[in-house]
């Protein structure tokens, strides 16, 4: 891609962030508007926001990438993500703007009247707000990186630097008009290349069906294996070996490779022939598995396509960032007009990863094995249309993907930071508040540089498994069942999350290895720590009638009594 164009873009959508944020600081004067835009977001720009900031690098790179490299099985990411919103609404919107909370930890304490509780419920804040953030700097690494060859780093410092900014400057007013932003930002840079490479596709002779035959090497291709990984071939394979294949050191040879597993060290060079189809790879061989990589193992893919339903359409509504945006909504009839606003939009935005990670399969089907599928969306423009318009619409992209990274950023800065100043730091005032926004950012900014990333969708994977397992649980009981008591909720959140967290934690760390009968089990966890976590919360609260907090029916009728008639009813 050719930087002389995409730097630009990047930069341009830097600095169009840096001044709708100042837009919004403009009119945050009190400590409300900083926290929840003193509740007066209507629900077209309030969806509009959510969109933005719900779209997430797992969303504008990472479902691209599943498809690309598993095929149309990975759809369920994004109509998990979407469904998503339809529990939100019919369960938890109103109700949880009529609690009058800021945060999930205000939420937990209005409802259970517990410090212990509220502790809790900031720690799982913190820890899926940190999740979902490593992701969002490692994709803006792996952005610049393509387009510049800069290092892996600098990209995340870069959203780190106007992220903190942008919100601590302004908090939630400032957000809120920038998130509305790039969500048409994001839409617009993955439509108008969308449609280019359609025309482009249908008009060069390319397959017509992408997952009907195995994918092949349209053209002579070089890769360059970053990572150790074993590849399988179905039959026999020439391929020109600059590196180690199966423990012997080549330069340059021309390898006829047999059916079966080989072993290719990292660093190595393979070029393949046009028309040589693309062998199956394993990365790490057999060690640090990824969730998504459970299904190309064939391992329960029945069991490990529900555990993803249920992670995505229950998660969303304990994403810290989401949840908070409806607490800025002026009623609860509001944050129910907003969320269908939602669907809509996110529907519409979902429709077009697909896209991209079909035509990947047919022009970039190397990446499987570089092991960066994530930057398909990236590449595709140039390699299939090239020249000056391959460019322009690179830079397009580029730009919609450094919108992505900004927005969701935000939401979840904005988010970890309201908890921090709450919950830990001594005073609540908006000078504290941005000393939280640094402390929100400081920590997955030093993990994304330390520490290599999954893949994004993976790593996003993860922050929705916990939060699905603990918050979910949190939320429905919390507003509709009456006997949920404190030890219960406590219970529940640490069995429910922390088993998910575990789970997923152990499959990354390669355990308990391919093949093993725990695999599925472990790399989708939802689908065993969601009922758990209610299961627990439950049981715990029937044990302890006697914890149930005084004036609870009260609590949940300004839960489900619109704001009129609460009014009628005090007065």
């Amino acid at each position: 891609m050719n930087s002389s164009y995409a730097i630009p873009a990047v930069a341009l959508v830097v600095v169009a962030t840096v001044l709708v944020g100042a837009f919004g600081l403009r009119i945050s004067r009190t400590t409300s508007d900083f926290y929840v835009a003193s509740r007066t977001v209507g629900p077209r720009l309030n969806a509009a926001a959510i969109s933005g900031e719900y779209l997430s690098a797992a969303s504008f790179l990472g479902i691209a990438a599943l498809v690309l490299v598993q095929g149309p099985d990975m759809l369920w990411y994004p109509v998990g993500y979407t469904a998503g919103y339809l529990v939100l609404l019919l369960f938890v919107a109103a109700p949880l703007r009529r609690s009058g909370a800021y945060t999930l930890p205000d939420f937990a304490e209005a409802r259970l009247a517990s410090q212990a509780v509220r502790r809790l419920a900031g720690a799982f804040v913190v820890g899926v707000g940190w999740l979902y953030l490593l992701p969002q700097l490692q994709g803006a690494g792996l952005t610049l990186t393509v387009l510049t060859g800069a290092p892996d780093w600098l990209g995340g410092v870069i959203v780190a630097v106007v992220v903190t900014a942008t919100v601590a400057a302004g908090g939630m007013r400032s957000i809120t008009f920038v998130q509305a932003f790039q969500y048409w930002l994001k839409l617009t840079a993955l439509l108008v290349p969308a449609l280019f490479l359609v025309l482009t596709w249908q008009s060069d002779g390319a397959p017509r069906h992408a997952f009907d035959e195995p994918a092949t090497f349209r053209e002579q291709r070089v890769v360059r294996v970053d990572d150790s990984i074993d590849l399988t071939l179905d039959r026999p394979l020439s391929v020109t070996v600059t590196g180690t294949v199966d423990g012997r050191r080549h330069t340059g040879t021309r390898l006829a490779l047999p059916a079966g597993t080989h072993r290719i060290e990292r660093g190595t060079s393979l070029t393949f022939a046009a028309g040589a189809p693309v062998p199956r790879a394993e990365r790490g061989g057999g060690g640090d598995l990824s969730p998504s990589q459970a299904e190309s193992r064939e391992e329960r893919p029945l069991y490990a396509t529900y555990g993803l339903i249920l992670a995505t359409f229950l998660g969303t509504m304990g994403l810290p960032h989401v949840v908070v945006r409806f607490y800025t909504s002026p009623h609860g009839v509001a944050a129910r007009r907003t969320t269908v606003v939602v669907l809509g939009l996110i529907g519409a935005f979902y429709l077009l990863p697909p896209v991209y990670g079909a035509l990947g399969r047919l022009y970039a089907p190397e990446l499987t094995l570089s092991g960066n599928p994530d930057a398909a969306v990236l590449l595709l423009p140039d390699r299939m249309i090239g020249g000056v318009g391959g460019d322009l619409l690179g830079a397009l992209v580029a730009g919609g993907a450094f919108a992505a990274f900004l927005s969701t950023a935000s939401g979840l800065t904005m988010a970890v930071a309201g908890v921090l100043t709450q919950d830990v730091l001594p005073s609540r005032g908006v000078r504290h508040f941005r000393l939280g926004t640094v402390l929100a950012m400081a920590v997955p900014l030093a993990a994304s540089v330390l520490v290599g990333g999954l893949p994004v969708a993976d790593a996003v994977g993860l922050a929705f498994a916990v939060s699905a397992s603990s918050f979910c649980p949190l939320l429905v009981l919390g507003i509709w069942w009456r006997r949920l008591t404190p030890p219960g909720a406590a219970a529940g959140m640490l069995v429910g999350g922390g088993s998910a967290l575990l789970a997923v934690a152990a499959t990354m760390a390669g355990y308990p290895g391919e093949g093993a009968a725990l695999h599925a089990l472990l790399a989708w966890p939802a689908l065993w720590s969601v009922p758990l976590g209610f299961l627990t919360m439950i049981l715990v609260s029937l044990a302890t009638p006697g914890r149930v907090p005084p004036g609870t029916a009260a609590v949940l009728a300004r839960f489900h009594l619109p704001e009129e008639l609460r009014t009628e009813v005090t007065a």
